[in-house]
């Protein structure tokens, strides 16, 4: 069962930055792709980002060339850089890893909460 501690949420204001990170206690980190989704009251599940071993990087349209996901693969972690935040970024942010090999996001992180205001 892999694990997925996320840190870093909090409360920022409009135009500011936040840094989010997790740590996955998989022993085989390299073979799982890492990303973030998000999820705000009322609204559907989002995908924010995800990046691969290789450092292959996919962005949601709602947030590219705002935020950046980075992974230490030495460290099992990876990391979400989040500039320039909106009001509509208030979200429950999660960690989610999936193998290379499976087609769905299996294991997802308790999740932390990141609110914008105006």
């Amino acid at each position: 069962q892999v694990q997925l501690v996320e840190s870093g949420g909090g409360l920022a204001q409009a135009g500011g930055s936040l840094r989010l990170s997790c740590v996955n206690s998989a022993r085989t980190f390299s073979t799982f792709i890492m990303a973030w989704f998000r999820q705000a009251p009322g609204k559907e599940r989002e995908f924010v980002a995800s990046i691969t071993f290789e450092g292959n990087r996919k962005y949601g349209d709602s947030v590219k060339d705002r935020f950046a996901i980075s992974r230490d693969n030495r460290r099992n972690t990876v990391h979400l850089q989040m500039n320039s935040l909106k009001p509509e970024d208030t979200a429950a942010y999660y960690c989610v890893a999936r193998h290379f090999a499976d087609s769905e996001w299996r294991n997802w992180g308790q999740g932390t909460q990141v609110t914008v205001s105006s």
